[in-house]
């Protein structure tokens, strides 16, 4: 499961949302059973993969009508024909042609990822989005908000030669950790890790109990207007008169929209995936027994992108 928010335009979180699932699984450190560092790997691997003419190719086939055509042209006239590009590391096949300099995309998208395997729940965040778990009918972060001001967040970028202005990375981004961005990370000197704006997200693992409702993965349009613990308790009611999972989703999206625009709040695109645990129905032989795998029920309701 995750959310990707792409601000400006969507194309880097069409691009997360094709390839950073499949860059996850295909890590050595996956079938070893080191989530978090195969998810960590492929935040990475996306801001590579974006790049250059197989990169700036791709980006153009997930954008625009015009774009799009212009991308699959350009698929057929550059493309490594068979053979080509074998001595790669992945299949992700090195391409020549007019974009072989490109650095990437200049917009954005944060990503919150959430892996649930057998009774281990494994949350990835880069950027804003967050990640709330209910245990109890308590609200518990499972991910921080990397906005530029945070004092790991603003050493990083100063010492990468940034600055910050109106909470906002030189002037312009408001958070501090991202996919995509390219023109924050062109500091060749330093590691991906510690560029101005980084795609490192901080993971979190935490062990399923019983206690545990759902979960809520969102961006930071909804955080913007609603606490974690008034979202919980408002999702709470809306589960005591309807089991569809979408039009719970719904009804928190209506209740951040705002009336007009003139305060700004409830103006942003929200995006939201609401997950709920099914509770193990126990027979008097195994109450005394905790479950160990637990189930899922995942529904999400994007809304359109908005320009921030």
């Amino acid at each position: 499961m995750a959310c990707n928010y792409g601000r400006c335009c969507k194309v880097v979180a069409k691009f997360c949302a094709k390839y950073l699932h499949q860059q996850v699984l295909k890590h050595e450190a996956y079938a070893a059973g080191d989530i978090g560092t195969s998810v960590q790997r492929a935040f990475f691997r996306m801001d590579e993969m974006m790049r250059g003419q197989r990169g700036w190719r791709e980006l153009a086939i997930l954008g625009d009508k015009l774009n799009k055509f212009t991308g699959m042209i350009e698929g057929l006239i550059w493309s490594p024909r068979s053979g080509d590009g074998n001595d790669h590391v992945d299949d992700w096949a090195f391409e020549e042609g007019p974009h072989s300099d490109f650095s990437g995309p200049t917009s954005g998208s944060t990503a919150c990822v959430a892996i649930v395997k057998n009774n281990q729940l494994v949350v990835a965040n880069a950027g804003d989005s967050r990640c709330v778990i209910s245990r109890n009918c308590q609200a518990y972060n499972l991910s921080r908000d990397h906005k530029p001001d945070l004092g790991a967040e603003k050493a990083r970028i100063l010492k990468a030669g940034g600055f910050i202005h109106a909470g906002r990375v030189n002037g312009s981004l408001n958070l501090a950790r991202a996919i995509g961005d390219m023109e924050f990370k062109q500091n060749k000197f330093l590691p991906a890790e510690k560029q101005i704006v980084t795609a490192n997200p901080d993971i979190n693992t935490v062990e399923l109990c019983d206690d545990d409702d759902f979960i809520v993965l969102a961006c930071d349009g909804i955080w913007d207007c609603i606490s974690s613990q008034k979202l919980v308790d408002f999702i709470h009611e809306q589960l005591n008169s309807e089991i569809k999972l979408s039009a719970v989703c719904e009804r928190v999206l209506d209740k951040c929209l705002a009336p007009s625009t003139a305060t700004g709040e409830g103006c942003d695109n929200m995006t939201m995936i609401l997950v709920q645990f099914k509770k193990p129905i126990k027979s008097a032989s195994t109450a005394d027994q905790s479950s160990h795998n637990k189930s899922v029920d995942t529904e999400s309701k994007p809304e359109g992108s908005r320009e921030k």
